[in-house]
């Protein structure tokens, strides 16, 4: 096992025993890829890692055992499509030592019918999810995924600025998530997400990018991010085709300033609901207060959405290495949309912004 994986499994055992937590169950996930570097393929065969103060190992189909040897040192318990998991996992069980009526942490992301394996194994556990073990260890950045976040930011600027500058009258939404994607394949990442919208289009926050033509006049959203070297990124910009629409300069300077005032905010002991509600301060003084339609901010990590999320009535305590977005918005039915997204990363006291592409409305094709 590498360093860092020994270093968050060290960590992980402190989060366990700061918490009284006697075993850790966790499926093929994201959360499996943070601890042991693994993502074995998922299907209906169960494939758990087991996490005690005292053991870590496998439970392992034959199929996968081979291949997932390459990248993880820790015993495998592996079981046959012919004997079926159950004497596996009684082995497995036994080896990490958990006592009778253990508290254990299940992996949220996890299919249903390997958590009720577990619990039908462990009828006296009590159980709850990965948030304040895994979870909260994920949602703590290191330098390595400082430097991995920052190289997908820099290299998603590239690519909307190229976006942009190519946009023409004619072309569709997905002429554009086309560009963008090619873009990043050139570069060495693949497209996560893009959302592109076009004039009244970008009034839904969730907006499926279609067929609709770019005409002169049009505000264009475009809120895309890549996954370089493991980790991704995400950013909204706004531009327009030709002339801004009616009323855009105003909506942009309302949304710009409720991003500037969530990023002053977003500081170690703030909660995420302070800077939820300096977003949305702003927002409501200017009147549009019922068109912000959604959270200011998620967390981003290993997955595009992961703790902390920045909500009105998050209790969640911002710390260093914490990595989120601020994305206020503004939605108006009929017209356009307006959001501005920037990812953060609490550093050095403060909310230190990935992306260095400025928030100013871009015209597009030039």
């Amino acid at each position: 096992m590498n360093a860092t994986l020994t270093t968050r499994l060290s960590a992980l055992r402190a989060r366990m025993a700061a918490t009284n937590t006697d075993l850790l169950v966790i499926g093929p996930s994201s959360h499996m890829r943070y601890l042991a570097d693994l993502s074995p393929h998922g299907d209906e065969r169960p494939v758990l890692l087991m996490v005690s103060p005292t053991f870590a190992g496998f439970l392992m189909p034959s199929l996968n055992v081979d291949s997932s040897r390459q990248h993880t040192d820790l015993p495998f318990f592996p079981w046959t499509d012919a004997d079926g998991p159950a004497a596996a996992l009684v082995n497995l069980l036994a080896a990490t030592g958990v006592p009778a009526a253990p508290s254990i942490v299940l992996d949220e992301t996890m299919r249903t019918d390997f958590a009720l394996l577990v619990l039908d194994a462990l009828p006296g556990a009590t159980r709850r999810f990965t948030n304040d073990t895994v979870g909260y260890l994920r949602s703590h950045k290191d330098d390595t995924e400082y430097s991995l976040l920052k190289a997908a930011h820099l290299l998603n600027d590239r690519a909307v600025t190229a976006a942009f500058a190519a946009l023409k009258p004619g072309m569709t939404e997905l002429d554009v998530a086309a560009f963008i994607g090619e873009f990043y394949k050139a570069n060495g990442a693949t497209t996560e997400f893009c959302s592109v919208c076009f004039g009244p289009n970008g009034a839904f926050p969730h907006h499926h990018t279609g067929t609709t033509q770019l005409k002169s006049g049009d505000a264009v959203l475009i809120d895309t991010g890549c996954r370089l070297d493991g980790y991704p990124s995400d950013m909204t910009r706004m531009g327009y085709l030709g002339s801004a629409p009616e009323g855009y300069g105003q909506i942009h300077s309302i949304v710009d300033r409720a991003v500037e005032a969530a990023i002053a905010a977003a500081r170690p002991g703030a909660k995420a609901s302070d800077v939820d509600k300096a977003a949305r301060d702003i927002i409501t003084a200017a009147g549009y207060g019922p068109n912000f339609l959604h959270r200011t901010g998620h967390g981003l990590g290993i997955d595009v959405h992961e703790t902390p999320y920045i909500t009105a009535t998050s209790d969640t305590v911002l710390e260093e290495g914490m990595v989120f977005s601020i994305e206020p918005g503004i939605y108006l039915q009929g017209q356009f949309g307006l959001r501005l997204e920037e990812i953060v990363i609490i550093r050095n006291g403060e909310a230190e912004v990935f992306s260095e592409m400025p928030r100013t409305a871009v015209s597009g094709g030039q």
